[in-house]
């Protein structure tokens, strides 16, 4: 199984230079491979016959010229290579309906470069610490300062990261664990047990904006001094926002207040991933809990700008309530509720336990007594109180227990089925939950043929 580790490195004053050279060249050839496909793929549309498409390759020493590019030869070329390797990796992955279009890259804070075997190796010193060499024979920064903190095997290619004005190596290794048992399996074995057996084994995890999570009959929250931190940090943002308002543009002191404004922005991240992490990990450490449940929430759907609202007899626009749904937004997405998700997920495999997903519809407007949904049901944010049968909770610790509820019943069902996402959902749905995605259906209606007629002397 691999494993991901990311070291802090400590370049000296010239390696930051050369590192930054390695950078641009990298994103400079990632830009022009952007261009060149944007350019022949409408050269395509407009001049070559219909089915027929531009080819687009791997290639870059079209782009090294001594007169227009000729910094590109102060890079190694199997940077370089590297960039365009990936750049059509992730095209083709684009073409297969499974990400994105590759965009260009602007220049900011946060940048990286890969590195292959050729680049980089790691010697013992002579206090027995490991060392990195980074660059190739002729090409090279020399030895790297890094920061070794637990031991780690070579690994084939690294990433070299510069963030906020500092600088990382991350990379995976394979850490030789044994393989755990996959989802579906766990589903075939849970099949098999009883419903009082589920339910001592099952916790349902609810999250919310007033309590980020709800694991059974106890909730988590951020620390009265992480809280302290974060708004210390946000008005401190503030400061420097204005402050870069009012500088000179390209001045220095201007980019060092944006600098320390990313690192402040990284220090709420980094509260952030603490919570999910110290959390994610107090849940799957129960001994009782075998399988975990969670909400297949969409946060990027719940997130969305409200649309704007026009009378159609006066024209004038109505109210929307945007800044109110601004701030719920703000509130979602400070919670980390994708990365808690992923979190849980990978330790919770580590530890050999299940994690399944079930839809979120009206988990907060279905009663966990009766099964009774209305929206009176939650009149208030953190009280439930059934309309049926007036049974009264918590509206977290209510929707927990539905969720609970909902995974157990999926779990007896003998018609149910587990989605590529780890959703139980019933017979007949799954076809529909996979293909939601609207990047793969653009993907697969523009440009992804699989019969692809390369055109020769397109260019």
């Amino acid at each position: 199984m691999f494993t991901g580790i990311v070291l802090p490195a400590y370049p000296k004053g010239f390696q930051k230079i050369r590192i930054n050279q390695w950078i641009g060249c990298a994103r400079f050839l990632w830009n022009a491979k952007c261009e060149e496909e944007q350019y022949l793929t409408q050269f395509a549309k407009r001049y070559l016959p219909i089915g027929t498409y531009a080819p687009v390759d791997q290639t870059f020493s079209q782009y090294k010229n001594e007169e227009l590019s000729p910094w590109l030869f102060n890079c190694p070329s199997q940077i370089l290579r590297n960039t365009a390797t990936n750049w059509y990796a992730t095209y083709r992955k684009f073409l297969k309906g499974e990400c994105g279009k590759p965009k260009r890259k602007a220049k900011s804070n946060e940048e990286s470069v890969h590195l292959t075997r050729e680049l980089f190796q790691f010697e013992k010193g002579e206090d027995g610490n490991l060392c990195l060499f980074i660059g190739s024979k002729t090409n090279n920064i020399g030895y790297l300062s890094i920061k070794n903190y637990k031991s780690y095997k070579e690994p084939n290619s690294i990433w070299l990261k510069r963030k906020n004005g500092r600088y990382f190596i991350a990379f995976c290794y394979e850490d030789n664990a044994k393989e755990m048992q996959t989802l579906s399996e766990h589903l075939e074995y849970l099949k098999g047990l009883d419903k009082a057996e589920l339910e001592k084994i099952t916790m349902g995890i609810d999250r919310g904006v007033k309590r980020p999570v709800q694991a059974g009959d106890e909730f988590f929250d951020f620390s009265i001094e992480q809280k302290k931190k974060k708004k210390a940090k946000e008005r401190y943002i503030k400061r420097c926002q204005q402050a870069i308002a009012r500088g000179k543009k390209g001045s220095k002191r201007r980019l060092q207040k944006k600098l320390k404004m990313g690192r402040a922005y990284e220090k709420i991240s980094n509260i952030r991933k603490d919570f999910c992490h110290k959390t994610s990990r107090s849940i799957v450490e129960k001994q009782e809990v075998k399988v975990i449940v969670l909400e297949d929430l969409r946060t990027k759907q719940m997130t969305k700008k409200p649309k704007a609202k026009k009378d159609a007899s006066t024209g004038k626009w109505l109210p929307n309530r945007r800044k109110a749904k601004a701030g719920l937004n703000r509130s979602i997405l400070d919670k980390g509720w994708h990365l808690f998700e992923k979190f849980i997920q990978y330790k919770a495999y580590k530890a050999g336990k299940a994690v399944f997903k079930v839809l979120a519809y009206h988990t907060s407007q279905e009663c966990s007594d009766c099964g009774y949904t209305h929206p009176d049901n939650r009149k208030k944010q953190d009280l439930f109180v059934c309309g049926s049968c007036g049974h009264t909770e918590n509206a977290d610790k209510n929707a927990q227990d539905v969720i609970k509820k909902r995974a157990i019943n999926k779990i007896l069902d003998s018609g149910t089925e587990l989605s590529s996402k780890g959703v139980l959902l019933d017979k007949g749905r799954g076809a529909a939950n996979k293909t939601q995605g609207a990047k793969a259906n653009c993907a697969r209606g523009k440009e992804a043929s699989k019969k692809m007629v390369l055109a020769a002397g397109a260019a």
